[in-house]
């Protein structure tokens, strides 16, 4: 058993970091927020002040922040990782932030004594919740070999994916991929609906078709009950990562583009407080309601 310490436990750290103590480590925890952390107090967590704090009390340090900027503050703040004078000398980060912000981080690191590991995470709330989550971790393959199955807990699979930064990448892409399929998914629907075919029936299509997966009936799931979560979707913000880099890499990619433009009317329209699901579907029965 390892005493671990999770910063950061906003609706997806949460259930991670509570997956970490049913895995029965022992944990402490700080947010910048320190009611979210009172559940996990009750289930056995303790409370750290700061960063710093954080790393004097454990073995373990990960992350799950909500920013640029709240990463760089964990880790280089005055009260952050790298001022701790004991304890933890591994970070792993699983924010959804870009590249090149973990870059710099481990430059700053990069002479002292900490091993600083990047990660990025698959899912969503309740997936982190259930445990189930795809994590893809980068850095020093000796690193993850030596600490991976202090991912177990979190995820359903654990993934190595090379250099230090490259984890940020695959979260990014996934981002790109699936903001894509939300939009060409409720953009061929809301062409059949214009032509008279219900929800249910194009779920049945979808269904026993070539383009049937895990993804596109979720979508479609949505969609035919009308249900979407109410919360504010993180892909926009990851997909625009996505598209600074290609911008940097000077790569093409005009699909994501527009999808991301799709994003931006529904932000210009108040339409996205919702999942992705919602804004796609929303934003596509705004346009057709202006266009008919």
């Amino acid at each position: 058993m390892k005493t671990l310490g999770f910063i950061g436990t906003g609706g997806m750290g949460s259930g991670m970091a509570a997956n970490l103590l049913k895995g029965g480590n022992q944990l402490f925890v700080n947010d910048l927020e320190p009611e979210r952390c009172k559940l996990l107090l009750d289930q056995g967590a303790k409370f750290a002040q700061t960063p710093k704090d954080i790393a004097e009390s454990c073995d373990i340090v990960f992350s799950m922040l909500p920013n640029n900027d709240a990463v760089k503050e964990v880790g280089c703040g005055i009260n952050g990782l790298i001022n701790a004078r004991k304890g933890a000398n591994v970070w792993i980060d699983l924010s959804s932030i870009d590249k090149e912000t973990i870059v710099y981080t481990q430059k700053i690191f990069a002479n002292s004594r900490w091993t600083l590991m990047d990660g990025a995470a698959g899912g969503v709330e309740e997936v982190a919740a259930a445990g189930q989550l795809q994590i893809w971790v980068s850095g020093n393959i000796s690193s993850f070999e030596k600490y991976s199955n202090f991912f177990t807990p979190m995820a359903k699979s654990v993934m190595y994916v090379g250099e230090l930064g490259n984890a940020k990448l695959v979260k990014n892409a996934m981002a790109m991929l699936a903001a894509v399929n939300h939009m060409a998914i409720l953009e061929i629907f809301s062409w059949l609906k214009q032509g008279g075919l219900t929800a249910s029936t194009f779920e049945s299509i979808m269904g026993d078709s070539m383009w049937n997966s895990a993804a596109s009936r979720n979508i479609m799931r949505k969609v035919t009950t009308g249900k979407y979560k109410p919360r504010k979707s993180w892909m926009p913000k990851d997909v625009g990562f996505g598209l600074e880099i290609a911008r940097d890499m000077e790569v093409p990619m005009p699909f994501v583009s527009l999808a991301s433009q799709m994003f931006s009317i529904a932000q210009a329209t108040e339409n996205d407080e919702w999942e992705a699901t919602g804004i796609a579907a929303n934003v596509y029965d705004l346009i057709n309601k202006k266009t008919k």
